[in-house]
């Protein structure tokens, strides 16, 4: 495509603001935008961005659509003992859902941000021949964000370009230095952006009219071994707060929403070979049983090599080796070397 109108996403933090600068560079239409959700501290200077981009920037309300894809999303989530990742939703529904929309509403062919991934399309590779569009790890083996972006779609991935793929966090700060550009939000962006606190079980009695009602904890023989205050307080794998004497730590093991009980073991009962996965996002012609492919269970996962079998958007789950905190809610994302070959949600 000649001369392609492109929209950037801008936070205020430097990524964008340096892929807003490397756009600028490439192609001759591009605007920015930064969206709000409602909960922001304050909201990011775009008057600033613009200035220093040398293009204008739109400031657009999604705190309606935020509130009710990915605040009642959390909340619900949680309320059914399973722990959400709100910015792998967040990045379907909102970043490359809603806003896309808008970019396209707004006359642009493609939408940009500043997150550490490559994506393989006709726009980011134009002499590869792609019939395909899917995903890969960026560089940046201590900021790939492809597990935030595993559940984006072909047709979305199809519409999108990451400036940054190339690039390493300490390049892009350095980059930014060297061409004087100042990001009105220097700091780094928090895991989840509307808690400012990081108190999960606040925000959601905040947010949700519940009372939290007491109950016993359980080890894995059905013995009560203490008593808990309301089971929003926990996820799978977690440790502290149980408060349980005996001779290890406990952790928690399974939410029992239907009987409010909590299920607590030993560090060595934690671990599991085999899980069920629901709503797999399968971005690879291979749909028979995977095997040798590389999981993450969680972000800071360093992935694990297993064997997977699916059945339409469903699929079992297993590890060569046990691994740890298998949770209920978070996604596991494929990998087969660098390429995402999809994902999906713990069962």
């Amino acid at each position: 495509m000649q001369n392609p109108i492109v929209a950037v996403a801008l936070s205020g933090g430097v990524d964008s603001l340096v892929s807003g600068y490397l756009l600028k560079q490439k192609y001759k239409h591009v605007f920015g935008i930064h969206f709000t959700t409602g909960y922001e501290k304050e909201p990011a200077d775009h008057t600033s961005l613009g200035n220093q981009l040398g293009f204008p920037v739109t400031c657009i309300d999604l705190s309606k659509v935020f509130e009710k894809k990915i605040v009642q999303y959390f909340i619900q989530t949680y309320l059914e003992g399973k722990t959400p990742n709100p910015c792998i939703i967040c990045n379907k529904e909102i970043k490359f859902g809603e806003l896309l929309k808008t970019a396209q509403n707004m006359g642009a062919d493609f939408l940009a941000t500043g997150h550490y991934a490559t994506v393989v399309n006709p726009i980011s590779f134009p002499n590869k021949k792609i019939s395909h569009c899917y995903l890969e790890k960026g560089i940046d083996p201590l900021k790939d964000q492809s597990y935030f972006l595993s559940l984006l779609s072909s047709d979305q991935l199809e519409k999108i370009i990451f400036p940054l793929a190339g690039m390493t966090k300490q390049e892009v700060k350095a980059f930014a230095r060297s061409k004087h550009l100042a990001p009105p939000q220097p700091s780094e962006s928090q895991d989840i952006c509307f808690i400012h606190d990081n108190n999960f079980s606040r925000f959601i009695l905040e947010k949700q009219v519940i009372s939290p009602q007491h109950g016993n904890i359980i080890d894995m023989n059905g013995k009560i071994v203490g008593r808990h205050k309301g089971l929003h307080k926990f996820t799978i794998g977690q440790r502290r707060g149980i408060n349980c004497p005996a001779k290890e730590p406990y952790y928690v093991k399974k939410i029992d929403m239907k009987n409010n009980v909590l299920g607590v073991c030993f560090k060595k009962d934690l671990s599991e070979k085999n899980i069920k996965i629901a709503q797999i996002n399968w971005n690879f012609p291979n749909r028979k049983i995977i095997s040798d492919i590389m999981t993450k269970i969680r972000y800071s996962h360093k992935g694990a090599i297993s064997s997977l079998s699916l059945n339409g958007s469903c699929g079992e789950l297993v590890f060569d080796e046990p691994q740890n905190a298998i949770t209920p809610g978070q996604a596991a994302v494929f990998y087969k070397d660098a390429r995402v070959l999809g994902a999906g949600i713990i069962q």
